[in-house]
Parts: structure tokens; sequence; C-alpha cells
């Protein structure tokens, strides 16, 4: 993994400075999901990776949310009454049509 760059602030903690806006943080951790499911092409997970070489925020956030699927995927799925599953589709295609 690339080097992170890396400076001591005046309160002793540790911030980066990675050239990056905080526009293309959030560019990439909208492609997270389909990062971590491999879903994205090699040139997409490249530029990924680079930034989360370079930009530590990215990577901790990426490693907790690596973390939580690990969790959830070792959870069972608990049982959705029709009501509730009714409720929820009609709130994704509410959703949806906002769009």
């Amino acid at each position: 993994m690339a080097k992170r760059a890396t400076r001591r602030a005046s309160n002793g903690t540790m911030n980066h400075r990675h050239g990056q806006d905080r526009g293309r943080c959030l560019r990439i951790l909208r492609k997270l999901s389909a990062y971590l499911d491999d879903e994205l092409s090699d040139t997409i997970c490249g530029e990924i990776r680079r930034h989360l070489g370079a930009c530590p925020n990215c990577e901790d956030f990426v490693a907790s949310l690596r973390q939580t699927v690990a969790l959830c995927r070792h959870k069972p799925v608990p049982p959705l009454l029709a009501g509730d599953r009714a409720r929820m589709r009609e709130a994704i295609l509410l959703a949806a049509r906002s769009r």
C-alpha cells in the first residue's frame, strides 16, 4: 500500500494531507459497496486502492465497513412480516421515483 502523507496537528492527533478534496472522498465512498462486492472494473478498483493508500480516513472507514459486513453476514436474517415487507417495498419505490 502507498505511504500516507500525514502530519501531526497541534493537539497531537494525526491529520492526512493527500491533496484530494472532500468531493473526491465522497465519490470514492459512494462506490465502496460495489468495491467491497468486487463489482467494479479493474481501473476503478485501482483508483479506489490508490485513494485509500493516500487517505487514512477513507482507509479506516473501509476497514470498519468490512468488519460491519462480516459481522452482518454471520447473523441470521430475522423474519420479515408481510406488512413490514409491503411498507419497505413502498418506501423503496417512493424513493426511486423521487430521484
